[in-house]
């Protein structure tokens, strides 16, 4: 059987790695999918601005919030061709919470219609400014240019949904381990090796609480580091 290449392996990898992320969030959130990028549908943000609100803003606030509500309902009804165009339309024409949130949502539903290019399109459009949200953007981010077989770019990425998860026990055990799979794509096995051992030293009960053989992806990594390069 032919051997898949190295950047399929990642982007299988990194699938089966948001899966288990799915379960840790069920499990922290009581059954409330917190991680954006497979969320059905967001809670409507409701854009208040407190204290330096300038009049002429406001309406075209309300009018976001408005038209955001709107593309929830559809995303709701499983309209997602309708919801997505409803989204990116605030996300590029309006203004507020409601944009930043709405081209978020594009994004997530890009990528899940393979559109990795349009994804990332919107990400850039987002402001991460939540610990946990921010951190799942950059980790769908660094996922987007895993696909796009831009590696350089996913590692950046993801060390940036590592930074931004700020040590949540949770999450970032998942980004480091998304970071390794990419470092690995690019044959830099030490700093695969690294990163892994960064997780079993800094999450210890990561591994064994979801099934992944931490342990074992340090020794491979640490044995391909050390072997003498072909001439």
């Amino acid at each position: 059987m032919a051997k898949k290449p190295k950047t399929q392996e990642t982007e299988t990898g990194i699938d089966q790695l948001n899966d288990h992320m799915v379960d840790v969030a069920q499990k922290v959130q009581n059954n409330q999918k917190i991680i954006v990028w497979i969320t059905v549908a967001i809670t409507i943000v409701v854009a208040l601005i407190i204290g330096y609100v300038y009049l002429i803003h406001q309406p075209g606030i309300e009018k976001s919030n408005e038209a955001i509500g709107k593309a929830d309902v559809q995303l709701a009804l499983g309209n997602d061709s309708v919801a997505l165009a409803q989204y990116m339309n605030i996300a590029n024409e309006m203004s507020g919470d409601a944009k930043n949130r709405a081209a978020l949502q594009s994004a997530i539903m890009l990528y899940d219609k393979a559109d990795y290019q349009g994804a990332l399109d919107y990400l850039n459009k987002f402001s991460a400014t939540e610990s946990v949200i921010g951190a799942a953007a950059y980790s769908l981010k660094g996922d987007c240019y895993a696909n796009l077989d831009q590696l350089d770019n996913a590692v950046s990425a993801f060390k940036d949904a590592v930074s931004k998860s700020d040590k949540n026990p949770y999450y970032t055990p998942f980004f480091l381990c998304k970071l390794a799979r990419i470092y690995r794509a690019q044959g830099n096995y030490k700093a695969e090796a690294n990163t892994y051992d960064e997780v079993l030293k800094n999450y210890p009960g990561f591994a064994e609480s979801y099934g992944i053989d931490v342990k074992k992806y340090v020794e491979r990594a640490k044995l391909q580091a050390e072997a003498p390069k072909a001439e």
